[in-house]
Formats: C-alpha cells, sequence, structure tokens
C-alpha cells in the first residue's frame, strides 16, 4: 500500500470518528441525543477551545513542561532500561538471582508510587520524571533482555569461530540483534513518557497539559478535558515520529516488510 494511500485512509477513519461524534452529540435520534453534550462535549467545541489555547498562547508555557518532563523520563527511563537488560541478559547469575524482585517492581501499580514521589522530590519536575522512568524502564528492559537472548545460536557460533572477542560480539552481533527489540519498546515508551509525566501533574502541579486537563475536570469543563487529551495525543504522535525517524537511520540494514513478501 502507497503512503498516500494509507495516510488517507487514516484520514478518513478520523473524519468518519469526528464526524459520528458531532452527529451523534447534535442530532436528537429517536426524540434524544445518545451522546450528551454536557458529557462528551462535541468537536466544534473542542476544537474552539484548543484554537483558543493556541492563539491566546495559554497553551505553550504548558506544553513545554510536559515536553521536558516526558523528555527526561524517556531518555533516563530508556538508558536505564537499555543497560540493565544487556548486563541481565548477559549476566544469567545476576539475572536469577534479581528476578523476583524485578518482577515485584515492575507488579507495583505506578499510580500508587506518584504520591511517594511527590512526597520524596515535591512538586516540581522530577516528581514526574521520576513516575515516567518507572513507566519506562521496565517496558525497555524486557524488550532489551529478551532481544540480546533471542540472539541466533549460529550468527554468535561463526562470530567466534571468525575470531571475535566479547567486545566485537557486543557491536556485531548483540546490540543489532537487541535493537529491533528495543526500538519496539521505545515506540510504546513514548506514550508511557508521556503519560506518567501527565499523570503526575494531574496528581499535583502548577503547570503542564496534565494541570490543565485537572482545571478544566474541576469546572465540568468537558470541551477543555477533551481538547487537553487530543493536544496530548498528537503531542505523543510527534514525539513518536521523531523515534521513528531515528530507527530508519540506525536500522537500515534491516529488510524492508515490503520486499519480504513472497
Amino acid at each position: 500500500m502507497s503512503k498516500i494511500r494509507l495516510l488517507s485512509l487514516q484520514l478518513l477513519v478520523a473524519v468518519v470518528m469526528i464526524g459520528l461524534w458531532q452527529l451523534l452529540t447534535t442530532v436528537p435520534i429517536f426524540g434524544r441525543l445518545l451522546l450528551p453534550p454536557f458529557f462528551f462535549s462535541n468537536p466544534v467545541d473542542v476544537g474552539s477551545q484548543i484554537v483558543a489555547w493556541f492563539s491566546s498562547g495559554v497553551i505553550w508555557k504548558h506544553l513545554a513542561i510536559t515536553l521536558w518532563e516526558s523528555i527526561l523520563a524517556f531518555a533516563i527511563g530508556s538508558l536505564g532500561g537499555v543497560l540493565f537488560g544487556f548486563w541481565f541478559a548477559r549476566q544469567p547469575t545476576v539475572a536469577a538471582v534479581f528476578d523476583p524482585y524485578v518482577k515485584m517492581a515492575n507488579a507495583l501499580p505506578r499510580v500508587v508510587l506518584a504520591p511517594i514521589f511527590t512526597l520524596w522530590l515535591g512538586l516540581g519536575i522530577w516528581s514526574k520524571v521520576a513516575l515516567g522512568v518507572t513507566l519506562v524502564f521496565f517496558i525497555v528492559f524486557f524488550n532489551v533482555y529478551q532481544g540480546v537472548r533471542e540472539v541466533s545460536g549460529t550468527v554468535l557460533a561463526n562470530g567466534r569461530m571468525l575470531g571475535m572477542n566479547e567486545r566485537q560480539l557486543m557491536r556485531h552481533v548483540y546490540w543489532p540483534s537487541a535493537l529491533s527489540w528495543m526500538f519496539s519498546s521505545l515506540h510504546t515508551s513514548v506514550g508511557f513518557a508521556v503519560v506518567g509525566a501527565v499523570v503526575g501533574e494531574y496528581l499535583g502541579s502548577a503547570a503542564g497539559l496534565g494541570y490543565l486537563i485537572q482545571q478544566a475536570e474541576g469546572v465540568f469543563d468537558v470541551a477543555g478535558v477533551f481538547a487537553g487529551m487530543f493536544v496530548l495525543s498528537a503531542f505523543v504522535i510527534l514525539i513518536d515520529l521523531g523515534v521513528t525517524v531515528v530507527e530508519r537511520r540506525l536500522l537500515v540494514w534491516r529488510p524492508d516488510a515490503a520486499h519480504q513478501r513472497v
């Protein structure tokens, strides 16, 4: 499928969904509105709120703060996940010893940790970053760990037959094997980094997209809540596009899916 056709279909889905939303919130069906505007707002009001935020410049401060928190959470969590994932995969004894503790830490509900991070780190950006790191770290960690363990035994044996040392094996065998797994996790982690920042802002802050959504919810401004969620969604997509650009540059050796078809 061509990129233009794919983009057209994606836009068509968005238009249909927004059109149905507008229809069900404004046109009575069988004598009643299926989606009452008080609870669901409508696309026109949501769009007007977004335009008002950007035209007045109010949104930029909040976007900048959430962006900075998300980038820090994404970078720290991803780096930690990659380093520990490689370490555990290359040290089976260490992995076996810490396995139950890693699973216990991963099972902790992150929302419960948010007030603790606020208590430890205050209402500034670092409590939000810490929450985002806990969401990103385990996703990257488990994928990198599995990616290194899934190295082809044949490729590994051939590398050793050619006289590669551990450093060369890491660079030319283990690292390329883990890259596909790592970037798969990074695409997911982008959203979780933003979620961590926004949830932290929602629970306690004076700025950020989470703060905007919390303020709108506090006065029953449903249009403001939906506007914040739409801006947040667009925000995540833009960051994910950046990850995709980096992925394509680093994985130029990987055959394209279209060329793998028989």
